[in-house]
Parts: C-alpha cells; sequence; structure tokens
C-alpha cells in the first residue's frame, strides 16, 4: 500500500472510532423529546425532568438537548413508558409500578411493600447490580432504564375517616399504584389508579375514600387536607420509591458512549438532587399541614401485621407463575435481611438514640 493511501485510509478509520459525538455536532444539536408521568405544579418530581435535562446539555455542551412535556402534553402520565416502548417519543421520566399490568416484576423496579428504604435501593441498583437486572427485564419492552429520582419513604395517604383496625379497611376505595393495590385488596381495600391531577376532583366528590400520593410538599400542593382530613404514616408500600428514566432501546443503542455516558451521569445527579431536596421541603410542609388541620396518625400494629402477611401471600402466588418475579424478588428479600443487619447496628442505633435526644430537649 502506497504510504499516501495508507495515512489516508488509517486517518478516516481513527476519525470514525472517536469523532461520533462530532458528527452529531456538525448536523447540529441532537434533539429528544421526554415525556413525564407528572404535572408541572409538583415542582420536585416534575422538576427532576427539567433537571436532568439540564445536566445533559451541560455534559455535552450543548449539544444534546432533551425537551421535557409534562403528563398530558403528549400522552397520559400513566402511559409515558408506552410511548418510549412504541417510538413516540425518545424518553420518558416516570415510575417502574405504573405498569404492573403488563408484568408485576415493573413494580420491584421502583418500590414494593415492606421492600427496600432508599438507600438501600441506591445500593442494590448502582453496586449489587441492580441497574443490569432490570435493564435485562426492561429490553422485552423495547425500553433502557436508568434510576432518575427517589422520594424517600412516601407517607400512607388521606383518609376520609379514621382506620383504627383492619375492619376499617373493607370496602374502602382507596387511589393506590402498582402492585401495594393487591397487597390491599388482600385486606379489604377497592384500589383505584388515578393520576395525580384527578386524584383531589375524586376525594372531593366521594367517589374514592382515601388517597395515597408522595408526602407532606406534594400532598399540600395538592390540597389533600381539605377534602381527607386523616394523614397516615408510613407508606409501608414505598419505603423507598425510585424514579426512572426510559429510554427507546434502539435509540439508546445508536447513542454515542459520550453521550451515554452523559445520560447515566445526569440521572444519577437527578437521583441526589429530588431526594435531598424532598428532605429539605418536607419537615416544614409536614409542620403546615397539622397547624392547617391535618390529623397525623400511625397505622396501627395490627394493620401492618396484616398487610405485611398479605404481601407474603402475594409474593407467593405471583411467584408460582413468573419465573422472573421470583427470582428478583428473592434476590432483594435476601439483600434487604443483610442490610438490615447492618442497619440495626449502625444506622437505626443511631437514628433511634437522636429521635428520643430530640424529644428530650
Amino acid at each position: 500500500m502506497e504510504r499516501r493511501n495508507f495515512i489516508k485510509t488509517a486517518g478516516a478509520g481513527i476519525a470514525a472510532s472517536i469523532a461520533a459525538p462530532a458528527i452529531v455536532r456538525a448536523n447540529g444539536a441532537l434533539r429528544w423529546r421526554m415525556t413525564s408521568s407528572f404535572p408541572k405544579s409538583l415542582d420536585t418530581i416534575y422538576g427532576a425532568g427539567e433537571f436532568f435535562a439540564k445536566q445533559v446539555a451541560e455534559l455535552t455542551d450543548g449539544q444534546f438537548q432533551i425537551q421535557v412535556f409534562a403528563a398530558g402534553e403528549i400522552v397520559g402520565g400513566l402511559q409515558a413508558m408506552d410511548a418510549v416502548s412504541n417510538g413516540t417519543v425518545e424518553m420518558a421520566h416516570t415510575i417502574s409500578t405504573y405498569y404492573v399490568g403488563k408484568d408485576p416484576t415493573f413494580a420491584l423496579a421502583c418500590t414494593f411493600p415492606f421492600g427496600l428504604n432508599s438507600r438501600q435501593q441506591h445500593a442494590f441498583m448502582y453496586n449489587a447490580g441492580g441497574i443490569e437486572l432490570f435493564n435485562e427485564f426492561f429490553k422485552k419492552h423495547n425500553v433502557y432504564g436508568l434510576p432518575c429520582g427517589n422520594t424517600g419513604a412516601q407517607m400512607g395517604g388521606w383518609f376520609r375517616k379514621e382506620i383504627k383496625t383492619v375492619d376499617d379497611l373493607k370496602g374502602l376505595k382507596m387511589r393506590i399504584s402498582g402492585i401495594a393495590g393487591r397487597v390491599l385488596a388482600k385486606v379489604g381495600v377497592v384500589p383505584q389508579q388515578i393520576a395525580a391531577g384527578d386524584i383531589y376532583p375524586a376525594l372531593e366528590r366521594g367517589t374514592i375514600d382515601a388517597a395515597e400520593w408522595i408526602g407532606p410538599y406534594d400532598d399540600e400542593k395538592l390540597g389533600f387536607h381539605r377534602v381527607a382530613p386523616y394523614y397516615y404514616y408510613p407508606g409501608w408500600w414505598e419505603g423507598g420509591p425510585q424514579v426512572h428514566s426510559f429510554i427507546n432501546l434502539a435509540k439508546w443503542n445508536e447513542l454515542p458512549k459520550q453521550y451515554q455516558a452523559a445520560v447515566t451521569n445526569a440521572a444519577a445527579n437527578t437521583t441526589l438532587w429530588m431526594q435531598s431536596r424532598y428532605d429539605v421541603q418536607n419537615p416544614p410542609a409536614l409542620k403546615r399541614l397539622v397547624t392547617s388541620g391535618a390529623q397525623l396518625r400511625p397505622f396501627s400494629t395490627e394493620i401492618l401485621d396484616a398487610c405485611h402477611a398479605a404481601t407474603k401471600s402475594l409474593w407467593s402466588e405471583i411467584s408460582a407463575e413468573n419465573p422472573q418475579f421470583k427470582s428478583i424478588i428473592e434476590n432483594l428479600q435476601q439483600f434487604k435481611d443483610d442490610q438490615y443487619l447492618w442497619w440495626q447496628v449502625a444506622e437505626y442505633g443511631f437514628d433511634s438514640y437522636m429521635l428520643r435526644a430530640r424529644l428530650k430537649r
């Protein structure tokens, strides 16, 4: 081969291997759309999508632009992942548990009753193979998923009447999403899956008797305390609920590696941003709600025990017919059990003392 031709051929090969983002820049910025499952009024969980998009733009010098659309602007909040799967949009910011109707395994990628808290969730996803494990499942639905937010432990919801015993749950119509609805159905609740914007009018009209959403900051914005005064805790079905960024699988695979890295890092930054923001916002919001007349109540041990038993029964039923669910839930349960060996020594030991010390001041 002549020296001139060798240099020309080698140079072309090097350019093809290292300059993929430059090719995108030559044609202008790459532009994607991301549909959110949340309304703009919820400035933290919806705002996390905007924070993510801003991070991606900054990490790519403005060459990868993602436009965020609120629930209902392109598709409804509960259809966000479907829009990604079928290629209507490139991305969604949503909660996987919304899609348990397709497969209950979706719930496990977000949160599950009596499951992991948010710290444990992050440990599992980022350092115990969780992201890879769930993407083996997600690819059947033509999406790639990354953790992209967490609310921390949620509240147990708003009730129009006091709930003291398991009998008080029988026949109760409650807005609750995902697999937790199947657990509550076992103790007599009639679960309803309703998008955020429709919860308040359903409570006000008495179409439903109770509703759970997230926690004090968002619940205050949605005004639930005005139509359902009893505010219960804890949200035992959502100890560490994780929000996802879902990406159309073909679009993800087409992205240059540098852009994949930007998306991955932006999603991780968003997870930290969302939970820390809720941790700042929830304490004063809870104070305001109680001052405004909200009646704060703990779920009784009787109710928690009954729901825990119902959860174990449901896992057995689903596992008997869904091998992938069985494999993942067993993995998660073992991970949780090992985690609590540590938490009961250090984290819980510290927190329980600090809670007592606070009351002595």
